[in-house]
C-alpha cells in the first residue's frame, strides 16, 4: 500500500473512532443502550490506538509494547474489582489518565524547548497543570473512598483555607505565565508541576464523603479535558475530540448532580459540607424511635399495595442488592407493585445505584428518577429506606438552618409508612441528623442491609408456604 493511500486509510479510521466515541456518549446515557455503548467506547478506543500504531512516523514499537503489557497488567486486575469497590477504581483510572498525560506533556516540554512557540508553551502549560492537579486529586478521592486510614473522609479544614488553596492555584497559573513568555526556563517548569500536584491534594481534601459522586464526575471532567489539551499539544484530532466529549459529559455531569443538590460548584469545591453537626448527636439523645423486627417488617411489606425501595450507600457497603431482588422477586409474586427511587447523588460515584441494581437484574423500568418517585410516594403504602441517609432528610425542605436545606430530596417521608434499614442511629456522610427517623410513621430495622432484607425474604417465602 502507498504512503499516502496508508495515511488515507489512517485518518478514515479516526473518524470511525470518533463517530463510535459519539455514539457511546449517547448511548450511555440510557440503562437500555449501555452495555452498546461501553462496546463502542472500546472499539473506537481500539481503533484509535491501532491507527496511532500503524502511523510511518512510529519506528520503534519495542518500550510501546513493553507500556502495553504493563498496563495490561494493572488494568485487569483493576477492571476486576467487587462492585462495591467501583467509585474508588474510577478515581484511580482518573488518576492515571492524566498522570499519563501529564508524563507526555513533560516530555513534550523538555524534547521541544529550543522550538517552543508561545502559544505551544501555553497548551503543555494548561495540560501539565490540569493534569498534575487532576492526577493528585483523584488519588486522594480514591483513598477518602477506599477509607484509608490516615486520609479522613470528613472534610479536612483550616482557617484560611480557600486563600491558601487559590493562592497555590494562582502560583501555578503565573508560572504558566512566565514560562509562556519565555519557555526556555526549564527550572521553573519542574516547580508549576510541584505546585499543581500540591494544589490537587489542597482540592480535594477538604471535600466530605455527601460530595464524592460531584468530585468523581468532576475529576472525570478535568481528565477528559486534559487529554483534549494534550490532543493540541501532540497535533491529534481524535485526541483533541475524544478529550472533548469526556470532559464535556463529566462536566455536564457535575451541573446536573450539583442541581440536584441545590448547590453551587464553588460550594461543593470550598463550601466544606459534611463537617460533623454536634447539635444533631445532642437531638438524638433525648429522643426515641421505633423499631421493628424483620418478621413485623415482613407482615407490613406484605400487606401492602405498592412498595417504593430507596437504596443507598449502606446497600452497596453491605453487598445487598442480591437479596433486594430477592425481596423484589417475592413481593411481585404476591401482587405488590414494587418501584425503586433512585437520588442522583446516592452512593459514592454518579449513577451508583442504577449499577448495583442492574447487576443484580432489577428490570430498569422499575428504577424511577426522583420526580417521578417523589409523584408517587404520597400514594404509596411502604417507603423501604436501605442504608440511605441524606437524601431522605426531611430538614432540606423544612429546616433553614440545616446544611442541606433546599437540596432536593426524596419525599419518603410523605408515604403511609416508612422503614429505615440502618446499622445505627450515626448520621450519613452530610453529619448530621435526620428528624425522618423519629417519626411516628418510622419503623427502624436496625442491622446490616443484607442480613436484615435477607431475613425479610425468609419471613416472606415461610409466609408463601404455610
Amino acid at each position: 500500500m502507498s504512503s499516502a493511500a496508508s495515511m488515507q486509510l489512517i485518518h478514515t479510521t479516526y473518524i470511525v473512532s470518533v463517530v463510535l466515541f459519539i455514539l457511546a456518549i449517547k448511548w450511555l446515557s440510557s440503562p437500555t443502550t449501555a452495555k452498546r455503548g461501553v462496546l463502542s467506547g472500546e472499539i473506537a478506543a481500539a481503533l484509535a490506538l491501532a491507527a496511532t500504531l500503524a502511523d510511518p512516523e512510529v519506528h520503534e514499537y519495542k518500550w510501546i509494547v513493553v507500556a502495553l503489557v504493563v498496563g495490561a497488567g494493572v488494568g485487569i486486575p483493576l477492571g476486576m474489582v467487587k462492585i462495591t469497590a467501583v467509585p474508588q477504581r474510577t478515581a484511580l483510572s482518573h488518576a492515571f489518565g492524566a498522570l499519563s498525560a501529564s508524563l507526555i506533556g513533560i516530555a513534550e516540554y523538555y524534547v521541544g524547548i529550543p522550538r517552543l512557540t508561545h502559544f505551544g508553551m501555553g497548551e503543555i502549560g494548561l495540560e501539565v497543570v490540569i493534569g498534575s492537579l487532576t492526577f493528585t486529586g483523584s488519588l486522594i478521592a480514591a483513598a477518602k473512598l477506599q477509607e484509608i486510614k490516615f486520609i479522613p473522609q470528613r472534610p479536612v479544614v483550616y482557617k484560611g483555607q480557600n486563600i491558601v488553596s487559590l493562592s497555590v492555584l494562582a502560583v501555578a497559573v503565573l508560572l504558566i505565565i512566565a514560562l509562556v513568555i519565555n519557555p526556555e526556563q526549564p527550572y521553573l517548569f519542574p516547580i508549576m508541576v510541584v505546585i499543581s500536584l500540591v494544589f490537587g491534594v489542597l482540592l480535594v481534601t477538604p471535600i466530605g464523603g455527601a460530595d464524592m459522586p460531584t468530585v468523581i464526575s468532576l475529576l472525570n471532567s478535568y481528565a477528559g479535558f486534559t487529554a483534549a489539551l494534550l490532543g493540541f499539544v501532540l497535533n491529534s484530532k481524535v485526541l483533541v475530540v475524544a478529550g472533548a466529549l469526556d470532559g464535556s459529559s463529566g462536566f455536564i455531569l457535575s451541573v446536573i448532580m450539583c442541581k440536584a443538590m441545590n448547590r453551587s460548584f464553588t460550594n461543593v469545591m470550598f463550601g466544606a459540607f459534611g463537617q460533623v453537626q454536634t447539635s444533631g448527636a445532642a437531638a438524638q439523645e433525648t429522643r426515641t424511635v421505633r423499631s421493628a423486627s424483620p418478621e413485623e417488617a415482613a407482615e407490613i411489606l406484605a400487606a401492602a399495595s405498592k412498595v417504593v425501595v430507596v437504596p443507598g450507600y449502606g446497600m452497596a457497603v453491605a453487598q445487598a442488592q442480591h437479596k433486594v431482588r430477592e425481596l423484589f422477586d417475592n413481593l411481585t409474586k404476591k401482587g405488590v407493585e414494587v418501584t425503586f427511587g433512585i437520588h442522583p447523588v446516592a452512593g459514592r460515584m454518579p449513577g451508583h445505584m442504577n449499577v448495583l441494581l442492574a447487576e443484580a437484574d432489577i428490570p430498569y423500568d422499575r428504577l424511577k428518577e426522583m420526580d417521578d418517585v417523589n409523584s408517587e410516594l404520597p400514594q404509596t403504602d411502604v417507603a423501604l429506606v436501605i442504608g440511605a441517609n441524606d437524601v431522605t432528610n426531611p430538614a432540606a425542605r423544612t429546616d433553614p438552618g440545616s446544611p442541606i436545606y433546599g437540596m432536593p430530596i426524596l419525599d419518603v417521608d410523605k408515604a403511609r409508612t416508612v422503614m429505615v434499614i440502618k446499622r445505627s442511629m450515626n448520621p450519613g456522610f452530610a453529619g448530621i441528623d435526620n428528624p425522618l427517623y423519629y417519626f411516628d410513621k418510622t419503623l427502624m430495622l436496625f442491622g446490616d442491609a443484607k442480613g436484615f432484607v435477607g431475613d425479610i425474604v425468609r419471613e416472606l417465602s415461610g409466609n408463601s408456604s404455610h
